[in-house]
């Protein structure tokens, strides 16, 4: 069973940055896209950013320009750097995996990110 676990979220006022980290249990590679979602209280999930293999992603619109996803292959972990944060961007912020072969998805925990002042 693969196992995906978040950290980084926290509480940062407008205009600061987070970095949120996911973990995984196995090897990246055999995920073929990886990605970050967030849901607001009394909201639907939604699509924060993805990343395919190779290297390709992409972002919701609310944050493009402000969030950049990314991987490092030899910790087996993804990131979402979060810049320029907004109120709006406050939610519950979760890990998504999808692997290749059995096309299984999975979650991380989340990770909880208010933007308050």
């Amino acid at each position: 069973q693969v196992q995906l676990v978040e950290s980084g979220g926290g509480l940062v006022q407008p205009g600061g940055s987070l970095r949120l980290s996911c973990a995984a249990s196995r090897s990246i590679f055999r995920f073929s896209v990886v990605g970050w979602y967030r849901q607001a209280p009394g909201k639907q999930r939604e699509l924060v950013a993805i990343m395919t293999t190779p290297a390709s992603t992409n972002y919701a619109d609310s944050v493009k320009g402000r969030f950049t996803i990314s991987r490092d292959n030899a910790k087996d972990t993804v990131y979402l750097q979060m810049n320029s944060l907004k109120p709006e961007d406050t939610a519950v912020y979760s890990c998504n995996a999808r692997d290749r072969e059995s096309w299984a998805d999975y979650w991380g925990q989340g990770t909880q990110v208010t933007v308050s002042s």
